[in-house]
């Protein structure tokens, strides 16, 4: 170990949680400081001074809490590394740094809460009880489906002037919103297009549009939840002035041969009614398949305890819900309505998140157990069937999966099913009826 190396104490605050206090000694905390120093004079203009000729004690009096930072985040960055490697630990989400900034000649100290995967011991697997759900599609479900299709085919019928906006109805609007009097950030939109009662927009915005005619004016008031998910507008009350711009209904179509000819290649509507069943078999056999996979999972997870941690979980949840946001902006609603949706998402969304990574790590923990790999040629194998799946040149879809670092992805998803299947193997499968 040489004089510039870390001192290092480790404590476990649970099986995924590690707590390592770092000790840097002080000539390596120097050595930064010095490199810092040198960077900065080589860009710093300060008035009296040629560049890079500026003296420390003046770098020191203009930049000395920006520089601090900087020292920190370099000495951190280049000693975790060291450390977590040492240990052979492998961080599943961004590691927690606590302690006070580093100061020139003296050792610097910090704290680092890293969450790991953490060891699980499977046991015998023996008597796993699994359930799989009777494939059947009746025409019960066939019928349902044409009435979705022909949902999803409706246009937007335009009403007349004098119509009153009922739940159901596309409301086009501008609108801008103010607090105390004060436009807020987030709170304006133009030509912004909403079905009432869908549940896009807060209710008691959604219920004071109720009875709006195409050409009105409005004001709507509304008090942000205390949990919404943007902090500087919860609790608070807004005023809004909306001007309603068009009043639209949904028109959908008959169910009949016209309308399976203007969906594509079918002769008349049994051809299409034909395709639907198809496909609701198609998904049914996923959908079973996904059905055993949870329900043989539910036995592992009851006896293996695999404790999740909490930062990763929010890492993962905080990604799925930003996804969930960014889809609902580019559908045109506005951020600030948007952002009202966080804090209903976290709540429901975390136990899935948490199954979902107990369920990872369970059945990378069997394919280690159980030696099961996945070479390069089952990767290429899938891709090309992703590749027929979405009418695309498997060639140009594998480039962009390497380019993109997504083929370990492709391999873990592999490796997963292998999983399964073994554990498969292991269990008493019995088939159940829906209800």
């Amino acid at each position: 170990m040489s004089d510039q190396s870390p001192q290092v104490e480790w404590s476990d605050e649970s099986p995924a949680v590690k707590r390592v206090t770092v000790e840097v000694p002080q000539r390596r905390v120097d050595q930064i400081y010095a490199r810092a120093y040198k960077e900065l004079a080589k860009g710093a203009q300060v008035r009296g001074f040629r560049r890079g000729k500026t003296p420390r004690s003046v770098l020191r009096r203009l930049y000395g809490a920006a520089l601090a930072e900087d020292v920190h985040r370099t000495l951190v960055q280049e000693t975790l590394p060291e450390v977590v490697q040492d240990r052979e630990l492998f961080p599943v989400s961004e590691p927690q740094i606590e302690g006070d900034l580093p100061a020139e000649g003296q050792a610097f100290r910090y704290v680092a809460v890293v969450e790991v995967k953490p060891p699980i011991e499977l046991g015998d697997l023996g008597g796993l009880a699994a359930s799989r759900p009777v494939e059947t599609v009746g025409e019960d479900k066939v019928d349902e489906a044409l009435e979705n299709l022909r949902q999803r085919q409706a246009t937007l019928i335009e009403e007349p002037a004098d119509t009153a906006a009922t739940e159901g109805h596309h409301v086009t609007m501008d609108f801008i919103g103010r607090i105390d009097g004060e436009p807020f950030e987030g709170g304006a939109g133009n030509d912004v297009t909403v079905e009432l009662g869908s549940g896009q927009l807060l209710p008691d915005f959604d219920r004071q549009l109720v009875g709006a005619r195409a050409g009105e004016e409005r004001t709507v008031h509304i008090t942000f939840p205390d949990d919404y998910g943007e902090e500087s507008l919860a609790g608070k009350q807004a005023e809004f002035a909306v001007q309603v711009n068009t009043l639209q209904r949904r028109e959908v179509p008959a169910l009949d041969d016209e309308f399976a000819k203007d969906l594509g290649d079918f002769d008349d509507l049994e051809a299409l009614r034909a395709r639907a069943r198809s496909d609701l078999e198609s998904a049914r056999e996923r959908e079973v398949k996904q059905a055993l996979r949870t329900s043989l999972l539910d036995s592992v997870l009851e006896r293996v305890e695999i404790p999740v941690p909490p930062r990763l979980v929010d890492e993962r949840l905080q990604r799925r819900i930003a996804m969930s946001q960014q889809d609902m902006v580019r559908q045109g609603l506005p951020e600030s309505l948007v952002q009202g949706q966080a804090a209903s998402w976290a709540e429901n969304w975390r136990p899935s998140v948490e199954r979902e990574i107990r369920e990872t790590w369970a059945l990378q923990q069997v394919a280690e157990d159980q030696n099961i790999e996945v070479d390069d040629a089952a990767v290429d194998t899938r891709l090309g069937e992703m590749a027929e799946q979405q009418g695309v040149d498997a060639a140009m879809l594998r480039k962009e999966y390497r380019e993109h670092g997504l083929l370990e992805a492709i391999r873990s998803d592999l490796t997963q099913e292998r999983a399964v299947e073994f554990l498969l193997t292991e269990a008493t499968v019995e088939e159940s009826t829906d209800e």
